[in-house]
């Protein structure tokens, strides 16, 4: 049977067009009018038998009632008003229901149910699928490849910011990152109490930004996340409408970020100075600036062609081989699925992200020089761990440019054919025939491929803890803290 809603509007329009009142149909079909207008409201369903009587009363056939389609243009706005504000989205709204009385005009309620629909559209576009969001990462991924990675108006903000700081040299201190702070308006506060779903807090009706507790180990991802916090603000964002402008935004305040902690011209001069010598080293450049292995890493990539004249590639693969992050300008072919997203992919076996890991000693960076069917690239890992997994951090370079880094005399080489399958996907005859429907192994399941990520407040912060935090912290007591 046609839903309940549509069912008691064709009973109500034959019952008008017969010229019947609710209780004068009632009568004659042997129920109250107060029960036929429950069933034209779609609030009570009629038994066969009844609907029977009520098609005889009213000189139709019983499949005009059962029919599937709105009696009427009025009925059809009726019945999808209905529909649309019976969504979870409209609940979630807090609004009272309309009834569409007789003295709502059609045109009232026709722009009515085209905001719901618009709403509703504007909803499912601020859920980002894993499929989406692969697809904007791949697009931005795309874009800071034709800029060879590097954001000259960037730099110019972050370079404003440290001369605010008084930063000239090494590493940056948590001193000039609080002058920073106040060069904006802003006081550094740290917290124990953070919202779960935020990195950092930035109050902008009291000029505060709320960190984490400074006795927390690495001094380096607080500095980097007040530097964060203040790129919002310095780089003028607001709030974003889609997945691909959030992660836009990441990326913005992160480069910004990593812009201030190794600024432009200190990491210019001490990489030149290293190419000069011959002896380019990410570990170098990490230690030199007091930051992480990656941020190095990524940094280098920022200058390395623009300022170096080096084509590069950049990966941070987990211990099974993914790929978290990619960057590529020197021609590596990247392991990419069919949306051409190379995050979640395999790299090869035999590179150098993955073969570091087999080695006993991993204080230092891992170097390699590998063979691809896209050339020849001299490759240089530095492998960490997590509370979940290991990973490593590549930097690499085709052949021509291998001889201004350190470890170009290595002895490692490896040949990859990849996606050639049979380099290191396929196993070879005498293993697959051994143990051909002879294994079994219960594959992880990564919980997160199945959620869509953040939508609709970007970045998907809950904005009731998020207001309740504010209201904690709003009172003149925790300056200072």
């Amino acid at each position: 049977m046609n839903d309940l809603v549509t069912l008691g509007q064709r009973i109500r329009h034959f019952r008008t067009t017969a010229g019947f009142t609710l209780d004068q149909l009632g009568d004659r079909v042997g129920v109250a009018g107060s029960q036929l207008s429950l069933m034209e409201n779609g609030r009570r369903e009629p038994r066969l038998t009844l609907l029977s009587a009520i098609a005889s009363a009213t000189d139709i056939q019983l499949a005009d009632l059962l029919d599937e389609a709105p009696p009427t243009k009025r009925a059809a706005l009726e019945i999808e008003l209905d529909r649309v504000q019976r969504s979870t989205i409209y609940a979630s709204l807090g609004l009272p229901k309309i009834r569409p009385s007789k003295g709502i005009p059609d045109e009232t309620l026709e722009a009515i149910v085209g905001l719901h629909h618009e709403l509703a559209t504007r909803s499912r576009q601020a859920i980002a699928t894993p499929e989406e969001a692969r697809r904007a990462n791949t697009e931005l991924r795309q874009r800071m490849r034709a800029l060879d990675n590097y954001l000259p108006d960037l730099e110019a903000e972050a370079e404003k910011l440290t001369l605010a700081g008084n930063h000239t040299t090494g590493a940056l201190t948590h001193r000039a990152v609080s002058l920073m702070a106040e060069s904006l308006g802003f006081e550094l506060v740290h917290v124990h109490d953070l919202p779960h779903s935020a990195r950092s807090v930035t109050d902008l009706k009291h000029g505060r930004i709320y960190l984490p507790p400074a006795s927390i180990p690495g001094g380096h991802g607080l500095r980097s996340m007040a530097l964060q916090a203040m790129a919002h603000r310095v780089l003028g964002h607001t709030e974003p409408t889609s997945y691909a402008e959030f992660l836009h935004q990441r990326l913005e305040i992160n480069y910004f970020a990593a812009a201030v902690l190794m600024p432009l011209k200190q990491s210019v001069d001490f990489l030149s100075e290293a190419k000069a010598q011959r002896n380019i080293a990410v570990e170098d450049f990490r230690d030199a600036f007091g930051v992480t292995h990656e941020a190095a890493a990524l940094r280098f990539t920022n200058l390395a062609t623009s300022h170096l004249d080096l084509e590069t590639h950049f990966l941070r693969v987990g211990d099974d081989g993914a790929v978290y992050k990619a960057y590529e300008n020197d021609g590596l072919r990247l392991p990419l699925d069919v949306t051409g997203s190379a995050e979640g992919q395999f790299v090869c076996r035999n590179w150098s992200a993955r073969t570091a890991f087999t080695r006993t000693n991993r204080t230092t960076e891992f170097y390699q020089y590998t063979d691809t069917p896209n050339g020849s690239f001299f490759e240089s890992t530095q492998t960490g761990t997590t509370d979940a997994e290991e990973f490593s951090i590549t930097i690499g370079v085709p052949f021509a440019h291998s001889k201004w880094f350190r470890g170009r005399a290595t002895d490692n080489r490896r040949a990859s054919t990849c996606p050639d399958e049979t380099c290191c996907r396929k196993p070879e005859e005498d293993l697959r025939d051994r143990w051909s429907g002879n294994a079994w192994s219960s594959a992880k399941l990564h919980a997160h491929i199945l959620s869509p990520l953040p939508s609709g407040t970007f970045p998907g912060v809950d904005d009731r803890e998020l207001y309740e935090f504010l209201e904690s912290h709003s009172s003149d007591a925790h300056k200072g803290r």
